[in-house]
């Protein structure tokens, strides 16, 4: 059955992105920060040719998408205090200065950037809201010291 076989192929695709990817990475919003650097910003389209040469680029790209929408959730449901915590873990290990970094998310708003092609309206809306707290609630030398 072909949809059988591109059901498996997703499912290995999703596993290996994670294993192999998200694992590695520092916390779940360098996780997110990581995926949505997946996606070309012109097409809404997830590329990742490590993932396309060993499945397909369609697996590829319906593996990227869909472990992109589940980390997102994820955080933007997520109780604020968790989320506050991620953001402090994510500035802290970008190794750049912490001032210039809560400046341009404040300024910038590059956040926006990181919600998924699909996704529901109001899980948005309170992601964002609760990303403008979070560096709100941020500051540069509680983060620098720990």
């Amino acid at each position: 059955m072909p949809g059988e076989t591109q059901d498996r192929q997703f499912e290995e695709a999703r596993r290996d992105l994670h294993c192999r990817t998200l694992s590695k990475l520092d916390g779940d919003f360098a996780g997110l920060v990581y995926l949505a650097s997946t996606r070309d910003y012109n097409t809404g389209q997830y590329v990742h040719d490590g993932l396309a040469a060993h499945f397909s680029e369609p697996i590829a790209e319906r593996a990227l998408a869909a472990a992109h929408q589940e980390i997102f959730k994820s955080l933007a449901l997520s109780p604020l205090q968790v989320l506050v915590n991620e953001l402090e873990h994510y500035i802290r290990s970008s190794g750049g200065d912490v001032n210039e970094i809560l400046k341009t998310w404040r300024n910038l708003q590059p956040y926006r950037m990181l919600v998924p092609t699909r996704c529901d309206l109001l899980i948005v809306e309170l992601f964002i809201s609760n990303i403008k707290i979070a560096l709100a609630i941020v500051e540069p030398d509680q983060v620098g010291d720990r």
